[in-house]
């Protein structure tokens, strides 16, 4: 009877059209492209009547609610994202130590993970001792998502395609995959894991019973592209749960585009980091170490490949489809061609790309964090913004129904270039200590690693704290990823293991840090890239 069970269930599953759609492309780079759902499954009134929601059908059972969870003031020890799962964890090339976390070198295309510490080995998410919690302040990137259009991945794979197509190309050894492997990523959009990781359901549980602070409902943030709403709808999902969460918030979604003002993608109104020799610093940087750390690797893997030349470029384009295949499918052949040295170079390479592009090392980064940091003193200040110099919307931001300033609880969904310049504005100098960064070798107990700072479902979470605990707030700390962010590089911001500063302090502070950023130069006037050896905190030589 099981038998034959399983023998209709493996019919079925091969009958359907998803499992054939491979065959329509047999050769190396081919695309692969999927519709789900299918387009004829539109939506049948008199078949949808079959299919009432739980409303309609009743019957829900006993539903009394429990208390909110306060895991951030009682949990020890502290719950910590240490995997991936469901992701299938890849192995270096030749790779015996099972240690070895290849996913943890993918700079801002990893998965994110708790970071263990930025230096203060003592401290640890959970509350002080003493201490209570008033309000929390997140900015968030978006879940995993395929490549962005244009990216490097996409055109090897169209190269890969034509070069099979030619006589001549063959392939061996290791890239033997390459004579059938077809390239299956979408573009732009979340991928199934990168719906799955937002972590709302974690964020509940820390934080959650600073709802019953709120008198009106949260306004939470994003900006209008998919995958940023996708992962702001997502996230609040998992804090609100399914059934509620529509009703639960305001769910604030701000334009993303060219020329329209917006502090979670300010590269839209800071011309200088469109630029080639300013804004793409990093490429530039980065490359420079790339033609270093990949040389073994093109020795080894080009005399497996005849028809197609492995340059630098396409070398780092495997590299990273390693990466987004992973996020994407679950598993890469592309990963275990490479070594834990070059995993280790890839790295480090994306922490150029960083720090030279959105990074201390480039002299737009302060200003496109300036419109954030602006926003953050003024929620912490309960005042109005009255001085729009930066990204800040005047529109929105001058409405208290869409800039509230009384919430115990804010919400900011962006991207991982404007988290990497939002950190430099708040001039986190601990992450930058041992910059500038050099293009020949990777430096030794290196502070700034950019998958740290910015992977996918990065979180930057300001805890706003009463110690002792009472009503009025006293002290302010910042956690990256779970790890706490010294603020010793902040005027007024003593030595604390625990990573507090003085709620005044730091208000006075971020006022006279606003006061040096020169927004209108740094984003507007046309000059050249400085040396980089004179830029630590992201803003033009002065």
């Amino acid at each position: 009877m099981i038998a034959h069970i399983c023998y209709k269930l493996c019919v079925l599953l091969f009958a359907l059209p998803f499992c054939i759609a491979e065959s329509a492309s047999s050769y190396a780079g081919s695309t692969i492209v999927d519709s789900y759902p299918p387009p004829s499954a539109t939506s049948d009134p008199s078949v949808d009547a079959y299919f009432p929601d739980g409303s309609q059908v009743g019957y829900p059972g006993p539903t009394p609610t429990g208390a909110e969870p306060a895991a951030i003031v009682t949990a020890i020890p502290f719950a910590k994202v240490e995997n991936a799962f469901p992701l299938s964890r890849p192995k270096a090339a030749g790779g015996a130590d099972t240690n070895f976390n290849v996913m943890r070198h993918w700079g801002n295309l990893a998965p994110m993970y708790s970071v263990e510490s930025f230096g203060l080995p003592d401290a640890c998410p959970i509350i002080p001792e003493g201490c209570g919690i008033n309000a929390v302040h997140l900015l968030m990137r978006h879940g995993a998502r395929y490549p962005t259009s244009g990216e490097g991945v996409a055109e090897f794979a169209s190269e890969i395609h034509a070069a099979a197509s030619k006589e001549g190309f063959d392939v061996t050894g290791d890239l033997e995959f390459l004579a059938t492997w077809t390239y299956k990523l979408g573009a732009e959009i979340l991928t199934p894991y990168g719906r799955d990781s937002l972590n709302g359901v974690a964020f509940r549980y820390r934080y959650g019973e600073l709802l019953n602070a709120f008198t009106d409902l949260p306004v939470f943030r994003t900006t209008s592209e998919d995958r940023m709403l996708d992962s702001a709808l997502n996230f609040a999902a998992g804090f609100f749960g399914l059934k509620t969460y529509e009703t639960d918030y305001h769910q604030e979604i701000i334009i993303e585009e060219n020329n329209f003002n917006n502090t979670l993608a300010p590269y839209d109104v800071c011309p200088n980091v469109n630029t080639e020799d300013v804004g793409n610093f990093g490429g530039i940087q980065g490359q420079k170490w790339a033609d270093i750390y990949l040389k073994h690797a093109r020795k080894r893997l080009q005399p497996m490949i005849q028809g197609f030349n492995l340059t630098t470029s396409r070398l780092i384009d495997m590299q990273e489809m390693c990466a987004y295949e992973t996020v994407a499918l679950g598993y890469s052949k592309f990963c275990d061609l490479f070594t834990e040295k070059e995993w280790e170079g890839y790295e480090y390479y994306t922490d150029l790309n960083f720090w030279y592009s959105s990074g201390p090392g480039n002299p737009t980064a302060a200003a496109q964090g300036l419109g954030w940091v602006q926003e953050l003193v003024s929620r912490l200040t309960h005042t109005p913004i009255n001085v729009w110099n930066s990204s800040t919307n005047g529109t929105l931001d001058s409405n208290n129904i869409t800039f509230p300033l009384n919430q115990p609880i804010y919400v900011d969904a962006t991207h991982d270039t404007v988290i990497s310049s939002i950190v430099t504005t708040l001039n986190f100098t601990s992450l930058a200590a041992n910059g500038p960064l050099p293009t020949n070798h990777i430096p030794p107990h290196r502070s700034y690693i950019a998958s740290q700072i910015a992977p996918f479902s990065s979180q930057l979470v300001a805890q706003v704290l009463s110690c002792p605990a009472s009503e009025e707030p006293t002290h302010i700390r910042f956690l990256l990823n779970d790890g706490v962010v010294p603020l010793t590089g902040i005027r007024g911001c003593k030595k604390d293991s625990n990573g507090l500063c003085a709620l005044p302090s730091f208000i006075s502070a971020m006022h006279e840090r606003i006061g040096q950023i020169d927004y209108a130069h740094d984003c507007f006037v046309n000059y050249t890239m400085p040396d980089p050896d004179n830029i630590i905190d992201g803003r033009y030589p002065s």
